[in-house]
């Protein structure tokens, strides 16, 4: 079916977002707009017409993570459930081979490009704690949790989380204990929500 004038391919959008996953990952900023378009199959006017700058697409594709992430929260269902999926997502994120050799890239470019790596940051893992955070505010205004400070609690909850796994995936060090995810992210969960259960 011919697509509507003005419509958007959003396989070409894929597509360039996961060429520059992969380029980001083996060049940091030196990967240029002409070899993204390349590896995507797409023209350059296609590329330029979705992403202006490579700023815009590591924006891009920090938000895209950031969704995939933090879908549990907007999945419903009880706390120890919610924090279970949103834990096992976070640490299969991590662990991802991809995803460390796209942390690597951006850690690379960090230092020529601060401003690109601030927006980056923002839009992903940012973003990220800040759902998290809004997700607790809720729990703490029905009376489920109590959190003070709901972006200290969602920092912390990440850490439990995560734990050293950036850093083995920065370093490309092997995840220990690869088939005990979901142990890990249950008791992350259960151990947080004890933390923050309301007395009495």
């Amino acid at each position: 079916m011919p697509r509507v004038a003005g419509q958007i391919d959003e396989a070409k959008t894929e597509a360039i977002l996961e060429a520059a996953a992969v380029l980001f990952g083996e060049k940091g900023l030196s990967a240029s707009m002409d070899e993204i378009a390349r590896r995507a199959g797409v023209s350059k006017q296609t590329l330029y017409n979705r992403y202006a700058s490579k700023a815009e697409i590591g924006r891009a594709l920090a938000a895209r993570r950031s969704d995939a992430i933090t879908a549990p929260l907007r999945a419903g269902g009880d706390m120890e459930t919610v924090l279970t999926a949103m834990a096992a997502s976070l640490i299969r994120r991590v662990r991802d081979a991809d995803k460390g050799a796209s942390l690597r890239g951006v850690v690379l470019m960090s230092p020529e490009a601060p401003d690109l790596a601030c927006a980056i940051y923002a839009a992903g893992p940012g973003e990220s704690l800040r759902r998290i955070s809004a997700w607790l505010s809720e729990q703490d205004r029905a009376g489920r949790l109590t959190v003070p400070d709901p972006d200290h609690a969602a920092e912390m909850f990440s850490g439990m989380a995560v734990g050293h796994g950036h850093l083995r995936s920065l370093l490309g060090v092997p995840h220990p204990d690869a088939d005990k995810v979901e142990t890990r992210a249950r008791e992350t969960a259960r151990r947080f929500i004890r933390a923050f259960a309301p007395e009495g």
